[in-house]
């Protein structure tokens, strides 16, 4: 069983933590054997990789959940990175048609250029499916301001399947579609009590999770108010509530999926916490 890695080579969310760089705006880089996926590659990803030892250039696919610019902004370096310098038309740009295309005014936000320097496009709606290696990536409906916005389910051989909301407000049943994945990653902006329009604010997440009932659940995409209240409180009392063990990602966290679940911190001195999803 070849297990899989998430890298949180940023968890900051929202106009102000991206710009004051609060927290980092690099998205998650995904890893499993020989195949590498950046998931929402913001302002920073190339850095931020480079500096975690996760070369852009090993890249097997970018995908950009919707078109706002703490998830695409280093998308277009990263085709050329995956493309080998623009050598080589490799790779697939997994995106929605506000980012490929532009779509109600918004976008778009890769050019034409770099879209073919790809091997593939995946045009992005829910229910759209396609690989990266062994990996299968499912998009999955999302409420946001760019309507065409998706989620994602991600599932590795042997080891479950994991979700990622990207930005959402909440819908009716929005947990459904991340029911029993083995680990469930929540973009929530707000804290308790500071609800933000077609955002996730810890209350909703708590009603997602209540429905979806996934192993484990990461909390990330945290805005000024979040960072303010305090992520791991939040992460605690939705732990507390559910039964569900919950974590706040922290910019270097690691999550490997393999027997166990094991969250690593940034730094050597960091206890990993194994968790029995």
């Amino acid at each position: 069983m070849i297990p899989l890695t998430l890298h949180f080579l940023g968890t900051g969310g929202g106009r102000f933590v991206m710009v004051t760089q609060r927290r980092r705006t690099a998205g998650i880089r995904l890893v499993h054997g020989d195949t590498q996926v950046h998931i929402d590659p913001g302002p920073g990803a190339l850095v931020f990789s480079n500096w975690a030892g996760l070369s852009p250039q090993r890249l097997d696919a970018v995908v950009v959940s919707h078109c706002h610019p703490d998830h695409y902004c280093d998308a277009e370096v990263f085709v050329e990175a995956m493309s080998r310098g623009t050598t080589r038309r490799r790779g697939v740009l997994a995106a929605p048609r506000s980012v490929l295309h532009g779509s109600g005014g918004i976008g778009p936000s890769v050019s034409a250029y770099h879209q073919h320097l790809v091997e593939r496009i995946e045009l992005l709606s829910p229910g759209a499916l396609f690989e990266a290696g062994e990996l299968r990536l499912t998009a999955v409906k999302a409420n946001h301001s760019d309507p065409d916005t998706v989620g994602l389910r991600i599932d590795a051989p042997g080891l479950g399947a994991v979700g990622y909301t990207s930005d959402t407000g909440y819908f009716p049943n929005l947990g459904d579609l991340y029911s029993g994945v083995r680990l469930l990653i929540l973009c929530t902006m707000r804290p308790r009590g500071a609800p933000l329009h077609l955002h996730l604010s810890t209350d909703e997440a708590l009603e997602i999770v209540e429905q979806a009932r996934p192993g484990c659940v990461a909390l990330t995409h945290f805005g000024m108010r979040m960072l303010n209240a305090g992520p791991d409180a939040e992460a605690a009392f939705l732990e507390d509530e559910t039964g569900v063990p919950a974590v706040a990602a922290r910019d270097g966290m690691r999550i490997t999926l393999g027997e166990h679940v094991e969250v690593s911190g940034p730094r050597k001195k960091d206890k990993t916490r194994i968790i029995e999803a």
